[in-house]
């Protein structure tokens, strides 16, 4: 579903520095744009039919192509879609600076936007109706669906009862040898700034080194959810989303697997948030700013509820997909994600104790 190759943007911060430091998909224009009505009603211009944007998306390919199709439809914009994994497109932007054919861009995850706000890329939005904190306190990116980081384990190997409340504890010996996790993705090194952030940087540091020391470490979320449902791993990292995916994969008959939420003040307990930015070196402003309109609207959010991607939407009012934790009972750990900042200190950690 997406590329194995998981340079966190985080890793811009650091190949910013190794490609600015020799630093770690129009060209020119205007950051004005019509976005589409206050009330997220999706209205677009007469006058955008026939113009084109190119979308750098880093989200899940099905989900999008799902959205792309409607929002297309809806405006008559057509929509060149290069997708990937959104570390890797997130390095092409900053290598490409104001010569990127991108428009939009499309991530799972919000750090990597905040590194492009950081490096003065983005545009600034229209106002949005996404609760304020899910976007950039600078209104350049604005999120669009969420999802908990949650335990999965297998339940031939483990009972729910005996699993810990805290993220904290599978660094300890008892997890040794059980634990699966892929400290390449993106979804990562959230976790690592979220205990930095609560705990401080050498509880992280700690913590990370026995996460090291207990894991089998797999390229990617879906083969760590994979794995601990055919028992190759008893427990293992993942957001929410991938569980539900694999249950739709296997049926009920290959489901060998559950979810564990942790306690409501736990830094496991992290809701991680998509988002999208327009890029300011966009020749389409108007266009690429009402496909970011769209994102956020209720018909391109009830897209995303009703696409199997089992994230949830973050316009107020509009319901998941069914079978999904009430999102108000999420109770996630109260930490912005400007707080989760650009993940740099996060990646640079993990390379200092070999996890990637």
């Amino acid at each position: 579903m997406r590329s194995n190759i998981k340079l966190s943007i985080a890793a811009a911060a650091m190949l910013a520095a190794a490609l600015m430091l020799a630093a770690c998909g129009g060209s020119g224009g205007s950051s004005s744009g019509a976005t589409g009505a206050p009330n997220g009603t999706s209205s677009t211009p007469d006058s955008l039919a026939g113009q084109s944007i190119t979308l750098y998306n880093g989200q899940h390919e099905q989900t999008t192509a799902l959205i792309v199709g409607a929002f297309e439809k809806r405006t008559g914009v057509k929509v060149k879609t290069r997708s990937g994994g959104e570390a890797e497109l997130g390095n092409q932007i900053l290598q490409e600076g104001s010569n990127s054919p991108a428009d939009v861009f499309y991530t799972e995850n919000t750090p990597v936007l905040e590194h492009l706000r950081e490096q003065n890329l983005l545009a600034h939005l229209d106002p949005t109706v996404i609760p304020a904190r899910y976007n950039s306190p600078q209104g350049n990116w604005v999120g669009i669906s969420a999802r908990v980081s949650t335990l999965v384990y297998n339940t031939g190997k483990v009972s729910g009862a005996s699993l810990p409340s805290s993220i904290l504890a599978l660094a300890q010996p008892q997890w040794k040898g059980k634990l699966g996790v892929a400290p390449s993705e993106t979804d990562f090194q959230p976790l690592i700034a979220a205990i930095s952030k609560l705990d401080g940087a050498p509880a992280a540091a700690k913590w990370l080194e026995g996460i090291k020391a207990n894991s089998k470490i797999y390229p990617d979320n879906e083969t760590v959810v994979t794995q601990v449902n055919n028992g190759e791993s008893a427990i293992g990292l993942i957001n929410h989303y991938y569980w539900y995916r694999l249950r739709d994969e296997v049926g009920k008959g290959g489901l060998h697997s559950a979810l564990h939420y942790y306690a409501p003040s736990d830094p496991g307990n992290l809701l991680n948030v998509s988002g999208a930015g327009v890029l300011r070196s966009s020749s389409h402003q108007a266009a690429a700013q009402a496909f970011v309109a769209f994102l956020i609207s209720r018909e391109g959010q009830e897209v995303i509820a009703h696409s199997h991607s089992y994230e949830y939407p973050l316009r107020p009012g509009v319901a998941p997909a069914s079978g999904l934790r009430p999102f108000d009972q999420l109770q996630p750990v109260s930490i912005t994600l400007s707080e989760l900042g650009d993940g740099s200190a996060s990646l640079a950690l993990e390379q200092k104790l070999g996890l990637l």
